[in-house]
């Protein structure tokens, strides 16, 4: 896994502090990433368009020009001419080597192999004005392959949309990760993540951080290694079965898919329930894990819930309808309980209404996902919170981990053709 941070700042400023790099250093380095991305996806002689801004963002972008210059067809605009010290000193360098600079887009840049933005970097707190979202809009329209510097210009420091953003196939980010790339606004514009070091290994450059990148290699599924066992061996997850039956059976089956030994849907009334899950009137003995609200509805009387799920210990997962009920939350107190929450957005805002009494809005917590997590998790270190998302983020004991590996995409394992997997998909 990688760490992430809110920004750079601090470490930008330990480079200068403690390992004697400059700023010229540092952008010498974020440009040459760059051009080493480019130089081994795209053959010399390539067409590039790079869109510099007024600041180091926009410095950096200059710098790639000059480094690519020759090697390929470079051309450089720059809209609003240079404002930074390290603007103007790399714009200047760029002039002694006769590369041209010019200040508005071409009808003929639009069939440029490569279009680089480099408008604005990190750190971007207002709305765009009408000339910057003009520009990002055409650079959006071209066929190129677009590479974003550092963060596609239009996302904000949050990783809200202000309100565009340039649509990058591939963000090469200068440092270390930022969290405004993992905000479920910015999952359509950032593209691939890529990140370049600025003078100095990670491990120097990188501090401490409680946020965490999840990837594939993170991932550690259960496996049954020993070859005495028997299903008993593997835990019996026990689901309530509600007003929805649906929703209960998918959950109980993927608790089968994903390891589990047994199975039960805890009904009131016969169901149609594939032969692989078990039922049963009351939550079995002997259960390792009980899920609670997935279609539940008012399906199950109070006595029952506090029967089989509130005076239990055994560890507890809750979903959808279990956040719209202050009783079956009131187990968020037991802090020696295992316990996991597996809210979406609106569930969430039910979840955070019952348990701080604050009114807010989806939109409230989609703009500010990592906020409202660690929030969440200060107040209730011991549960594990897990919210779904585009980029699902997972808090506990005050810390947080990003999973950006979902998709959008549906495999039915039943109609797969013969030969195939799911790997195949």
């Amino acid at each position: 896994m990688q760490k992430v941070f809110q920004n750079c700042y601090a470490m930008d400023r330990r480079c200068y502090e403690e390992y004697g790099l400059t700023e010229d250093i540092l952008m010498e380095h974020a440009a040459e990433g760059m051009a080493s991305y480019i130089r081994g996806h795209f053959p010399a002689g390539s067409s590039i368009l790079i869109v510099a801004g007024m600041g180091n963002n926009g410095a950096d972008g200059i710098v790639l020009a000059r480094l690519l210059y020759l090697g390929y067809e470079v051309a450089l605009v720059v809209p609003y001419g240079a404002k930074s010290g390290m603007a103007k000193s790399q714009l200047e360098r760029v002039k002694k080597l006769g590369i041209v600079v010019a200040e508005n887009i071409d009808d003929e840049n639009e069939h440029v192999d490569i279009v680089v933005d480099a408008l604005f970097g990190a750190g971007l707190n207002r709305e765009l004005d009408t000339q910057s979202r003009s520009i990002i809009e055409k650079m959006n329209r071209f066929s190129s392959f677009k590479i974003a510097c550092d963060i596609p210009s239009g996302i904000g420091e949050s990783g809200r949309l202000l309100p565009i953003a340039f649509a990058a196939d591939v963000t090469i980010t200068m440092g270390a990760l930022k969290e405004a790339f993992y905000l479920d606004e910015a999952k359509d514009y950032v593209g691939d993540i890529l990140c370049v070091d600025l003078g100095v290994d990670r491990l120097f450059y990188e501090e401490e951080s409680d946020t965490f990148l999840l990837e594939k290699k993170d991932m550690c599924l259960p496996t049954r290694s020993r070859q005495a066992t028997h299903k008993g061996s593997f835990g019996h997850a026990a689901l309530l079965c509600g007003e929805k039956e649906g929703a209960a059976i998918m959950a109980g089956s993927a608790a089968l898919r994903f390891g589990a030994g047994l199975a039960t849907l805890v009904i009131h009334e016969k169901v149609s329930a594939p032969y692989y899950l078990m039922t049963s009137t009351v939550v079995p003995c002997g259960i390792t894990a009980l899920a609670v609200g997935m279609g539940l509805g008012s399906y199950f009387e109070s006595e029952f819930i506090q029967k089989y799920v509130l005076h239990s210990d055994t560890p507890l997962l809750l979903d959808a309808d279990s956040f719209y009920s202050q009783e079956l939350l009131s187990v968020l107190e037991e802090k020696t309980r295992s316990i996991v929450l597996t809210p979406h957005p609106k569930e969430f805002v039910s979840l955070w209404k019952i348990t701080t009494g604050e009114e807010v809005s989806v939109s409230d917590i989609q703009e500010n996902r990592f906020s409202f997590a660690r929030a969440f998790s200060e107040r209730y270190p011991h549960v594990v919170l897990l919210l779904k998302g585009s980029n699902m983020l997972i808090a506990h004991q005050n810390r947080m981990w990003i999973n950006p590996l979902g998709s959008n995409k549906s495999v039915s394992y039943t109609h797969l053709r013969a030969h195939e997997t799911p790997e195949h998909l």
